[in-house]
């Protein structure tokens, strides 16, 4: 079975991560042959390559220049045309909205990727609703819930991304040189955070968090994210002027955006994540549990499926105080650390180990390329 999976590629996170391991992990899944197409080319395009795989190019697309869709529609048809693909897999509600109508055209069916559990409110999934897609394929159970509400002629399916155990060494020697590049004393309790300059991850929280553990010794923070937007940009320099005016500046490294996300991990103590509000459903958290790493998060949207209580620390959304408290008990309880962190190892298995999971992505998309089939072994029922 080819699969194309189209992405806008302009950005880089999530799921880019996410598509990544897909090639990667291609072995894991031999009757699953995975191409990728892009609208921009960027970080990913540029990962994948590295990977020994050249991304498809279509063209630089903007919903709001009329003649740029054309062209990019144009490219994608043009693919189709050559290519001997069984299912076009559309990575979000953008490039379903670009590119449905050419796809079905093809013959070909449309699966729906959804990476972000939405209420189908925003203008880009009212004018997803029109392209009926066959298949919506969701990243976690909350997901796949949310998009039943505003999808609803379409089959809703929900498998784990898949997350292989760390290609970076996690040795003392590895972690040493890491603290030090990154002016970290070597026994500090590290908590780190990685993840997009976005308000709604929560770094500012974190921030107001760690601003009443000022006098507590030996902590320093992480925060791992590069500015790609304007809007980034700007919240990055507010969450700089924040760890200024509580004075704690000094204990907080702004790393930027890093290709070496398992070896930073490998070289911390604690995640954490205070989503302020709920997400789809956060590889991150499963790459930190994969490390050994106790998370701490909150209890909400796909986080709250994800980290439970032997693996980590759910709080309630907005609560600075609850933060602060669950990271106090952290930096000072070495064997909590080391008991959640050990439970996060199999908790992260348990969800997404890279066999089943490709297996199981595998078995879903096979549904619509062979609909009269009988449904195969292992899927679990749609959600409605």
């Amino acid at each position: 079975m080819r699969v194309l999976h189209i992405t806008s590629g302009n950005l880089y996170g999530g799921v880019e991560a996410f598509l990544a391991t897909l090639l990667r992990e291609a072995s894991a899944a031999p009757g699953m042959d995975p191409e990728f197409a892009v609208c921009f080319d960027g970080r990913f395009s540029s990962e994948l390559e590295s990977l020994g795989c050249v991304p498809h190019r279509l063209a630089p697309a903007r919903l709001s220049r009329p003649f740029s869709v054309l062209s990019a529609r144009r490219a994608l048809t043009d693919l189709l045309r050559r290519g001997s693909y069984d299912v076009v897999v559309c990575h979000q509600a953008w490039t379903c909205v670009l590119f449905a109508s050419v796809i079905r055209s093809s013959g070909r069916p449309v699966v729906l990727w959804v990476h972000m559990a939405g209420n189908g409110r925003h203008w880009l999934e009212r004018l997803c609703q029109w392209t009926r897609p066959d298949l919506a394929l969701c990243n976690s159970r909350f997901t796949a819930e949310c998009t039943s509400s505003w999808l609803v002629h379409t089959p809703i399916e929900y498998a784990y991304c898949p997350v292989a155990i760390s290609r970076f060494s996690q040795s003392g020697d590895h972690r040493d040189s890491l603290r030090r590049s990154l002016q970290t004393p070597l026994d500090d309790v590290v908590l780190v955070q990685v993840s997009r300059l976005e308000a709604f991850k929560g770094q500012h929280l974190l921030l107001k968090a760690l601003s009443t553990l000022r006098d507590y010794p030996r902590w320093t923070c992480w925060i791992v994210g590069g500015a790609q937007r304007a809007v980034e940009l700007d919240y990055l320099r507010r969450l700089q002027a924040l760890a200024r005016d509580h004075g704690i500046a000094d204990r907080v490294r702004f790393t930027g955006e890093r290709s070496d996300v398992s070896g930073v991990l490998g070289a911390a103590d604690v995640y954490c994540q205070p989503n302020t509000e709920p997400e789809g459903f956060g590889l991150t958290f499963v790459e930190a549990m994969r490390a050994g790493l106790p998370v701490v998060t909150t209890g909400i949207g796909g986080a709250a499926e994800i980290v439970d209580g032997a693996c980590g620390v759910l709080i309630e959304p907005d609560n600075a105080s609850a933060l602060g408290h669950a990271l106090r008990r952290l930096i000072l309880d070495a064997d909590l650390r080391a008991r959640l962190g050990c439970s996060a190892r199999g908790r992260s298995d348990e969800l997404c180990n890279v066999p089943r999971q490709m297996r199981r992505i595998q078995a879903v998309l096979t549904t619509v390329v062979a609909p009269r089939l009988t449904r195969a072994p292992g899927i679990e029922a749609s959600i409605r």
